[in-house]
């Protein structure tokens, strides 16, 4: 009976310990979100206005841009990029993408088209790697706190590998699977296209004494969409991982704030189990005296 308390005792011990450090990586968690959250409302302006400039240069512009032009009615060979978290922790955030990952792939293969794989993030990394899949490039170590530098640094190589030609390696299009921050409790995995570009003008009703507005471009459009359009497909790439991020972190807090509270519950359940067996060995000891009062009576009286 010793042996049964002093281990449910070392027990509580241990998850109590567990208990402490959930929480504070909860804590952590709901931190860096509130950072990832500022850092996506500090580049939503930037990012509206470049989406608007190229916009109405795409509209307005008389010649086709690489970036924009769609080489073959069906893609011979694609490029697949998506986001996943560099540590675990955090549910099923990882698991979640990687399955939209193996999903796209497949319905993409069963068409006959060539799959190249681009990741972001540890986690993505050794399951392509404990799988023997093929990575065209991988990048690692900020799926929590990405910079615009990284951003660009990932867009650069698509905008690279998209416009070598197919005989060299080149891609046709480029998708990129990422997780979008819907609230703090859902997070969806998404599938979008990145290149070429499908940018059209967005219309909206005009007030009483509104007008549409008139551009005017210098030198002229097609050179300053060459500019605007790696900066463009830079900005979307900040934006996959931002949200990649905001929803990395939410998912760790949900994580941990579960953990948090099933250790909660295992301390409660182990405290009762630890009073029950404490009260057996104080019935048994209590027993134990009586009994040997008892025979030592008899043994008096007998005398």
């Amino acid at each position: 009976m010793a042996a049964g308390l002093r281990e449910l005792r070392q027990r509580r011990k241990s998850v109590t310990a567990t208990k402490k450090i959930t929480k504070a990586m909860e804590l952590i968690a709901a931190s860096k979100i509130i950072k990832a959250q500022q850092a996506a409302q500090a580049a939503l302006p930037y990012t509206r206005e470049l989406n608007r400039a190229v916009s109405a240069l795409a509209a307005h512009a008389t010649t086709e841009h690489p970036l924009t032009q769609r080489q073959h009615e069906h893609p011979r060979r694609v490029a697949l990029v998506f986001f996943t978290s560099d540590r675990g922790m955090n549910g099923a955030y990882s698991s979640n993408v990687i399955k939209m990952v193996a999903s796209f792939r497949r319905r993409v293969q069963d068409e006959g088209v060539e799959v190249k794989r681009y990741v972001s993030g540890r986690k993505g990394i050794s399951f392509l790697n404990f799988r023997e899949l093929p990575i065209e490039a991988q990048w690692e170590g900020f799926s929590d706190a990405p910079t615009y530098a990284n951003a660009q640094e990932i867009a650069d190589r698509l905008i690279g590998d998209f416009l070598t030609p197919y005989e060299e390696g080149g891609v046709d299009e480029i998708h990129a699977v990422y997780t979008r921050m819907e609230s703090m409790l859902t997070q969806t995995p998404r599938v979008r296209r990145l290149l070429p570009l499908e940018v059209v003008e967005g219309v909206r009703e005009l007030g009483e004494h509104e007008a549409y507005p008139i551009y005017e471009f210098e030198p002229d459009p097609e050179t300053v969409l060459d500019e605007l359009m790696p900066l463009y497909v830079r900005s979307r790439v900040w934006f996959y991982l931002l949200q990649a991020a905001a929803s990395q972190l939410a998912s760790q807090q949900r994580a941990m704030k579960s953990a948090t509270d099933n250790a909660t519950q295992l301390i409660e359940d182990l405290t009762r189990e630890e009073n029950q067996a404490r009260q057996a060995e104080i019935t048994q000891e209590i027993t134990e005296i009586v009994g040997g009062a008892s025979a030592l009576a008899e043994s008096s009286d007998s005398d």
